[in-house]
Formats: C-alpha cells, structure tokens, sequence
C-alpha cells in the first residue's frame, strides 16, 4: 500500500510539473517576435526533471537509512529490564514479534503487555514518519518545480540539459550491466578460489572421477575431476546443435524464401510456441516420451539405447532451442537488402544459388549469433538434462549411455544446507567460472569467425 502511495505522489508530481513547464513554453512560444532555442516538450521535460530528482533523493535517503532508525525505535520501546536480560535472538525474535503486532498480522503464543505497547507505539511511528517523508518530498519537488519553471525562458537550452541527464542516465544503465557482470565474475573467482584452497587445480581440470564425499572431514573430500562432467555437457551440446541448427536454419530459410505469406503467418508463431514451454515439461517428455521411444527404436536395430542418456537430453534439448535459431535466422535473412536477391536474379541464378552465394553470407554474422546464443542456451540447460540425462558422472563416449553435465552438479552441490565453507559447496562455483570461460570462448571464436567472412564477402 504504501509504495502505491510513494508511485503515485511521484506520477502526480511528474505529471503536473511537466505540464507546468510545456505550458509555460507554450506561453513564450505564442508571443510575438520570440525565437525559443527548444522546444516546449523539452521545457516540460526539463521542469519534469527538476521537480522529480529531489523528490527521489528524499525518498532514497528513507529507504537507506529508515530501516535503521526504526529499528532502534523499536528496541527503545522495549523496557530496559526485559531488553537486558535478552541474547542477540531473543532480542531478534522479540523485535519480529513487536513488528508482526505493528503490521497487524498478530503473532502466535501469549502477548505480553509490552509486545502490545511497542507494536502500537511503532504502529502510530511508521505512521508518522511515512507521512513525514511524503510531505518532505512533496514539498522538495514542488520547490524545484517553482524554481525551474521560474528558469524557463526563450533562450534557455532545455534540450541540451534534458539530453545531458538522459545521457547520463544511459551510462548509468550501462554501468549497472558492466558492473554487474563484473560482481559476478568477481564472486565466482573469488569462492572458486577457496576451492582451490582444498583441491589442486590439477585433480579438478584432468581429473576423471567426480565423486564428493559431501560428508567428508579434512583429508577426505572425496574426488573431483572435471573432466566427466564436461564430456558429458559437451556431448549433449553437440547432440542439440545437430538437431537445432539444420532444422532451425532450414526452416527460416523456407519461411523467409519460400513460403505463402499466410502460411508464414500461422508457421512462424507456431514454431515460437516451443520457446514458451517451461523446460520442465520437456524435462517430462523427454522421461516419459522421447527416452522410451528412443529406446524401443534402439532395440529394434540392435542398440542398446538407455532412456535416460545423452542422446535423448540431446534429441529433447535440440527440439527445445529451434525457436531460437529459427526465428532469429529469419529475421536476419529478411534484413538482407532486396537489391542483392535482385542482382542475383538478374545475372541468371536461381533461387537456390541466390541463397547459398548471396542471401547466407550477407546474413551470416547474425546466423552466427543466432548458433552461439543456441550454444549457450544449451550448455546452460539444466532441467531437461536432471531428467532425461540419468545424472551419471562417468567418463564415457557413448552418447546412448547415461551421462552427468556440469549444472546438474552445480545444483546437486548447491542444494541442501550449504554452508560454504567447505569443497562440497564451493566446488560449485569453480564449475559455474568453468562454465563463463567457455562461453567466453565461444563469443571469441564466433566474433573471428564472423569478421573472416565478412572480409570475404566484403
């Protein structure tokens, strides 16, 4: 309730200063003889901006120190008696109790008579404050308000300053995703790490036998070699991708080159359906379905296919990823210019020839981001392959057999009570910076790929 308030007093305060500085734009604009240097949007956004920044500092500097401070409200409603006689859970549990009272929800057990006391004095605390700040930042905002529309003149560069704060506010967006990237490759080094504190990095790269000993003391961690797991979730990628890419790009190529409008239209929302199933219910299909028909299918040739293998995680996860390879592939191939396809025409190809030696290397550098973000998506699959892959962490080559893939452990590891302190739990993030160098060589193999052949087509 109370953020519908805070949104709503800001959409107010932004609404009305807007206005206040487009009309006030329009008023210039209106008289005679005066050249206004912008235009009133821009007057609008300028005011816009002005009112809102104090509005929303007021409200972040509650939202970062409130909690403290009534926090210590809270413990000083509690009589000094009682408070000294209470450990740090006590006093915790006590104060989750005085909060539950304030909040109305009630609490189970007796009440005592301060519990109700504090909750009714933080009740009527929350209360006051809340308005408090709401005040304090209505009148903030209504302040800059009056004071940028008092700068709003006809020589004012509104556009150039509400450009300026949108170009900030682009690299600030532009900083959180570098940042964030950077806290996560910092974290999975810094824990992967500690791992290697207790394994040698040797054992963990080259080592063929992953089996933790989750219960174990010092000495005896048990084994982890990486080299299982990673044969495994290269095999499944490799399965998937034979099965994704040529379905995936032949079908673009028909629905951009060769089918009816109208059959496009029903075709191509019907293939993106399969990118908005949950991978659990493949997960399902694959058990239920793919994996026991793989395996009738295998024992009617003389193979001995099991249900739970690479090859059906492989099959299942294929068919899973064709939307992204078919979709963006058609995309890409419709953004080629026409003039190319006609220049091929026109010097007698066909339509065949046209695509393989014109419409294919023009589009591909996008194919090829298209195959690489199918790539990630597959080495990045887990439920599918928790499934239909029989988690088997054994060394083998044999895709009709059960396998193991590195975010199956991640989540094995992972789950459960973790503490982190040991190679049981922190081995899960030496997998999970396995899995970020491995992407990040493809995105480098693929961008030397894509600039040779675009120096050959260039």
């Amino acid at each position: 309730m109370n953020a519908l308030i805070v949104a709503a007093l800001l959409l107010v305060l932004l609404g009305v200063s807007y206005q206040s500085g487009w009309s006030r734009s329009r008023n210039l604009v209106t008289a005679d003889g005066v050249k206004v240097h912008s235009r009133p949007q821009y007057h609008g956004s300028y005011v816009a901006i002005w009112a809102m920044l104090p509005a929303l500092a007021i409200l972040a500097l509650w939202a970062w120190f409130g909690g403290d401070l009534t926090h210590s409200y809270t413990v000083s409603q509690i009589p000094q008696d009682i408070l000294l006689g209470l450990d740090q859970t006590g006093l915790n549990g006590t104060i989750t109790r005085i909060d539950a009272l304030a909040s109305g929800y009630g609490v189970t057990g007796e009440i005592q008579p301060f519990e109700q006391s504090a909750g009714d004095a933080l009740r009527s605390f929350q209360m006051l404050t809340f308005v408090g700040v709401l005040l304090v930042a209505a009148v903030a905002g209504g302040a800059a308000l009056i004071y940028a529309r008092s700068r709003v003149t006809a020589r004012l560069r509104a556009r150039n300053a509400v450009e300026r704060v949108i170009n900030i506010a682009l690299l600030a967006c532009s900083a959180v995703a570098i940042l964030t990237t950077v806290g996560i490759v910092a974290s999975l080094v810094t824990e992967a790490y500690k791992f290697f504190t207790f394994i040698n990095p040797l054992d963990f790269f080259f080592g063929t036998v992953w089996n933790p000993n989750n219960a174990g003391t010092a000495g005896n961690w048990g084994s982890y070699g990486l080299l299982p797991l990673l044969t495994g979730t290269l095999m499944i990628t490799v399965i998937a991708m034979l099965v994704a890419v040529p379905v995936g790009l032949m079908a673009a190529i028909y629905l951009s080159q060769y089918a009816h409008p109208r059959l496009r239209a029903v075709a191509k929302p019907m293939i993106e359906i399969l990118a908005g199933i949950p991978t659990i219910v493949f997960g399902f299909f694959a058990l239920v379905t793919v994996g026991p028909f793989l395996r009738d299918l295998g024992n009617l040739v003389g193979l001995s296919i099991n249900a739970t293998s690479a090859l059906t995680a492989g099959v299942v996860m294929g068919i899973m990823i064709i939307p992204f390879v078919s979709s963006l592939s058609d995309d890409i191939l419709n953004q080629v210019p026409r003039t190319l396809r006609d220049g091929a025409y026109g010097l007698g190809a066909t339509k065949s020839e046209t695509i393989r030696n014109v419409l294919l290397p023009a589009a591909l550098p996008g194919i090829v981001g298209a195959f690489l973000l199918a790539v990630s998506r597959a080495i990045g699959e887990t439920m599918i392959v928790v499934l239909a892959a029989g988690n088997s962490p054994v060394l083998r080559g044999n895709p009709f057999e059960p396998v193991a893939t590195i975010t199956v452990s991640i989540v094995n590891q992972l789950t459960g009570d973790t503490d982190f302190a040991g190679p049981q739990s922190l081995v899960g993030f030496a997998l999970g910076l396995t899995l970020f160098v491995i992407t990040l060589c493809l995105n480098v193999v693929a961008l030397y790929i894509v600039r040779r052949f675009r120096e050959q087509y260039e």
